[in-house]
């Protein structure tokens, strides 16, 4: 599972969607169709459709356009879902990763931070803050995010490291999620090296 699909996982497991609504536009909200996502999100959103609680339509409309690089506008739905909901923590993640890839590190580090504050055992919010850490050129710290993303994210966040490192050189081990020292090694070369990203591609591994 990539770390996306296991946020879009994160945030279903949290709404308990009617059967009416399951049926149609909120089923859409949820679909990994990032196109379907974003029309039945927007369909909950304008019709204000009281049978769920529509901060996670926002959410899942704003991960949508994450996804697609739409960045400015992915953070405006965030902005909406955490007017809605202020302690949702998953939502505050994701506006901190949708920060971090338009390019605002420094704006992203507060709502990492309120995340991992709300959930401290987040291996996603881990992975986040460690990427923003390395990106302002705090390599211990984001090395201990990356530890940290490892020992609460497990075999998950081990493979898309291993492949992600793998793909760069940095690692030649076996691709099976298993934290050995190899592994470890290669993340604190990383970490000290600004351009490395240790992340696949598209956060996919195959």
């Amino acid at each position: 599972m990539t770390r996306l699909l296991a946020i879009i996982a994160l945030l279903a497991v949290a709404v308990a969607l009617p059967a009416p609504a399951r049926a149609d536009a909120a089923a859409d909200c949820f679909s990994e169709d990032l196109e379907r996502r974003i029309q039945g999100c927007t369909e909950l959103i304008d019709r204000r459709d009281q049978s769920i609680d529509l901060s996670y339509a926002y959410a899942m409309r704003g991960l949508a356009f994450s996804i697609k690089g739409q960045y400015d506008t992915a953070v405006r739905d965030y902005d909406s879902a955490i007017a809605l909901k202020p302690d949702f923590a998953i939502a505050l993640n994701n506006r901190a990763w949708a920060y971090f890839r338009w390019g605002k590190a420094v704006a992203a580090l507060p709502d990492v931070e309120k995340s991992l504050q709300l959930n401290p055992n987040s291996p996603h919010a881990f992975d986040t803050r460690a990427h923003i850490r390395h990106a302002l050129g705090d390599p211990e710290g984001a090395l201990s995010d990356y530890y940290s993303a490892l020992r609460h994210g497990g075999v998950p966040i081990a493979r898309l490291y291993q492949c992600g490192l793998r793909g760069l050189a940095f690692y030649d081990g076996e691709i099976d999620g298993i934290q050995r020292q190899e592994l470890t090694e290669a993340l604190r070369k990383c970490a000290h090296d600004k351009a490395c990203e240790p992340l696949p591609p598209g956060d996919k591994c195959p």
